[in-house]
Parts: C-alpha cells; sequence; structure tokens
C-alpha cells in the first residue's frame, strides 16, 4: 500500500476509524509510519498520539481495543479508513463513538421506517394512522395483513408487471416490520440470525 506520509510536515495522516459490521464512524485519530506497521504487525489499532508524544495502541490501558479487519487508502494516498471489531466503548467518556452515537447496525430509509413506525405504536391512543389502526387490533389482525400481502406478491411474480410486482413486495416489507414490532423485534434481530447461520456454513 502506498502511504504518503511525507504529505504533512510532522509526518502524520488521519485515520478513519469504522466498525466494520455497522459501518459507523467511531473516532479519527493520526498515524505515522511507525503506528500503521504497528497495526498491521499487532492486528490492534496503534495511533501515534500528539499529547503524549509516543505511539499509543488503543485499549492499552482500557482493555477497549480495536482489532484490525482491513485498511484502505484513499485517493490521494494520505488519509486511512480503517474496518476494526471494536471491544467495548470507544470514546474516553465511555460511549461507543467520539461523537456520542450509538454503535448500532443502521439501514438508512428503513431504519428510519423503523423509527417512524415504533413512533406510531408508541402514540397508539392518540395517532390518527393506519400504523396505530393496526397496533390497536392486535397482532392477529397484523400477521393476517402480513399473509395477505405475500399471497399478492407470489401473484405478481408470476405476472409480468413489474411495478406491480414491486409496489407489492413494498406493501408486504412495510407490513413485516410491523409485525416485527407487534412482536418486539426488529430487523437487526433477523440480520442477526442469518449472520449466524452464515457462520455455521
Amino acid at each position: 500500500m502506498n502511504i504518503d506520509f511525507s504529505k504533512n510536515t510532522d509526518g502524520l495522516i488521519p485515520a478513519i476509524i469504522q466498525d466494520s459490521e455497522t459501518k459507523t464512524v467511531l473516532m479519527l485519530g493520526f498515524m505515522n509510519a511507525e503506528a500503521y506497521q504497528k497495526t498491521v504487525d499487532t492486528k490492534k489499532v496503534t495511533f501515534y498520539s500528539r499529547t503524549k508524544q509516543r505511539l499509543w495502541t488503543k485499549g492499552e490501558e482500557s482493555g477497549n481495543f480495536l482489532n484490525l479487519i482491513d485498511i484502505k487508502n484513499d485517493c490521494d494516498n494520505d488519509t486511512l479508513l480503517i474496518q476494526v471489531k471494536p471491544e467495548g466503548p470507544i470514546c474516553h467518556k465511555g460511549t461507543d463513538t467520539c461523537w456520542n452515537e450509538e454503535n448500532k447496525a443502521a439501514y438508512g430509509f428503513i431504519s428510519n421506517l423503523e423509527d417512524t413506525i415504533q413512533l406510531r405504536r408508541e402514540n397508539v391512543d392518540s395517532e390518527k394512522s393506519y400504523v396505530a389502526s393496526l397496533f390497536k387490533l392486535g397482532i392477529n389482525k397484523i400477521a393476517q395483513k402480513v399473509g395477505e400481502e405475500a399471497i399478492e406478491v407470489v401473484i405478481e411474480a408470476k405476472d409480468d408487471n413489474d411495478d406491480l410486482f414491486l409496489s407489492e413486495s413494498a406493501d408486504l416489507l412495510f407490513h413485516y416490520l410491523i409485525l416485527l414490532q407487534a412482536k418486539g423485534f426488529k430487523l437487526n434481530d433477523v440480520v442477526e440470525v442469518l449472520k449466524s447461520r452464515q457462520k455455521k456454513n
């Protein structure tokens, strides 16, 4: 890997630390050539501490190590993206990230939709919404709707109208997300099951 440590006069380049599974950005540190090599050799992320003026392996005192998974160099060869498997909280303040964010898997729009569904459920008595009405009707009605939408997806899959197939697929996914929350789960719980199966195969 061609890394340009000479770009800055102090020989340091930024290293962005990202959870390899959740893709959450955890922290930013700085590396010189020696810190980079120690990271590669030990598989524990090591920085150059500008405060301590020495190499510093994250977790050397706290035990909250950053286990190296992968390193990528940017287009200018002067910034690293380091994917890790973290042990414990990252920030010295005890939080998951240095931006006080929770390190959890996020699925973009789907996660936002799950948050909306949760909000409708929590305010089921005051919300005048389709989702709130389903939660009021209970688990049997929600499960029935998932079954109905699944059948419609199968029917449209056997036809040639892609728009209808995608529309019914969206309805199925939407109602399935509602069913998951009615059972006390979210999509990430299902993803974890799939990941556990992958490890066994």
